[in-house]
């Protein structure tokens, strides 16, 4: 099969050799319109495989949101299983249950910093973004509570996770 690039060479070149012949108008549109037909043959072709792959890449696309669609229902899935699982482990008070498959304990989380009231934290815990308002800088709430320093509107506390290895 001829590549569409070679066929409309050869109209080119053909069409620039006709000019030069002194051939009758009628038999230089009949050896144009062959090669034409052949040109326009392949030009349908490869736009219908530009349809066709087009066609993949839209059927493509949808699978793709509709399987980011499922995995966030399935992460959703996990994270609520996850928190009844913890929630029975902690209203049983066990800490620790160990399988042949895995080891799922209720771990506690480093301390973060819970803004109760962030009007009342100091402007030198503030940080200035593009635009303001000043938003609170939890390291640096969490660095002077660790420190001792008594920052309003703020308090350390320790979260729980459950950690399946």
């Amino acid at each position: 099969m001829t590549a569409l690039y070679v066929l409309a060479k050869e109209y080119r070149t053909a069409a620039e050799r006709l000019a030069d012949l002194d051939l009758p108008p009628e038999i230089v549109a009949d050896t144009l319109e062959g090669l034409a037909g052949a040109l326009e043959i392949k030009a349908t072709n490869v736009a219908m495989f530009i349809r066709n792959l087009e066609a993949n890449a839209e059927a493509i696309n949808a699978a793709e949101k509709q399987m980011a669609e499922r995995r966030r229902a399935m992460e959703s899935r996990a994270e609520n299983l996850r928190d009844y699982l913890k929630g029975a482990m902690q209203a049983t008070q066990i800490s620790v249950i160990e399988s042949p498959y895995f080891k799922v304990a209720i771990r506690s989380n480093p301390e973060s910093v819970v803004i109760d009231a962030a009007s009342q934290i100091p402007s030198e815990f503030m940080r200035q973004p593009d635009p303001p308002p000043a938003l609170p800088d939890k390291k640096l709430i969490a660095e002077a509570i660790k420190a001792g320093r008594d920052v309003p509107g703020a308090h350390l506390a320790r979260g729980q996770r459950l950690d399946i290895r």
